[in-house]
């Protein structure tokens, strides 16, 4: 294949990767992937990519010095050569990434949530980062800083109840606390013999959607729980409580009322924001 077909041709990839990226940042579906502070580095490599493509794809027709001596005869390197055929290679450039785009929901599997811990027993201690991002509190505090609902719910962060499980000082002020908090809906499959169970989780993200973790807590319902659709957005009130089930504590709500939510303008936790 001659060179400027070549050229033509990777320039072409170059700006199909270009336009998954700027696509990705102006529609908001980045929003399920990166961090803020990590967007307009994409948006930044979109049009990057987009100029080198552009400028790769309006020059391919020049000819170039290529930068060595052809004297001698018996140099019979071919600059069209190559491994693989610039259409396949371009197509494996292109394809995989065109069938992600159109394929993907932008969020997990349930089978990816269990491997990210959806069904996995609370930490017994907190990390250093979210010691220090969790100051000590007194039940003053925690009036002051918690709206309370029209109904005498405090209004708390999933992130909040989920990780008071390992903090003994945080268990005590918020055990039989009357709390609102709201998250994606989905079956309990552990110590739900009853079935009067739902767990509601969310993700938190440190940079992207590879090293999300999930952030669950279990709802008890004492009965039949009600219905809505897997990952469903979902608002609960109820009595909190911090059950020892195998050996862990387990922050457990005990429902008094599930009503659908609309989803949050950024879905995740995020790093550098409070929960």
């Amino acid at each position: 294949m001659k060179s400027k077909t070549r050229l033509i041709l990777f320039s072409l990839a170059v700006l199909g990767w270009s336009g998954v990226l700027l696509y990705f940042y102006s529609s908001g579906r980045i929003n399920h992937y990166l961090a803020p502070d990590f967007r307009l580095i994409a948006f930044a490599g979109g049009l990057g990519l987009a100029v080198l493509g552009l400028f790769n794809l309006l020059t391919a027709g020049q000819k170039i010095d290529c930068c060595h001596d052809h004297a001698n005869e018996d140099d019979t390197h071919d600059h069209d050569g190559g491994d693989m055929h610039p259409v396949t290679a371009v197509l494996l450039m292109i394809v995989p990434v065109a069938l992600s785009v159109a394929w993907t929901r932008d969020e997990y599997s349930v089978a990816a949530l269990g491997r990210k811990g959806l069904y996995a027993a609370p930490p017994s201690t907190l990390s250093p980062f979210l010691a220090a991002s969790i100051p000590a509190l007194t039940m003053a505090d925690i009036e002051k800083s918690h709206r309370m609902t029209s109904d005498g719910f405090l209004e708390f962060s999933l992130m909040e109840l989920f990780f008071s499980s390992a903090d003994r000082e945080m268990q005590a002020l918020l055990e039989g606390l009357k709390v609102e908090t709201e998250g994606r809906w989905i079956d309990e499959k552990v110590r739900n013999a009853d079935g009067s169970r739902k767990r509601l989780y969310r993700l938190f993200i440190t940079c992207c959607a590879a090293d999300s973790q999930v952030i669950p807590i279990v709802l008890e319902f004492g009965k039949m729980p009600p219905d809505f659709p897997e990952n469903a957005w979902v608002k609960v009130s109820g009595t909190m409580h911090f059950l020892l089930e195998e050996g862990a504590i387990q922050p457990v709500l005990v429902v008094n009322r599930a009503v659908a939510a609309e989803p949050p303008f950024e879905e995740s936790f995020m790093r550098k924001k409070r929960f």
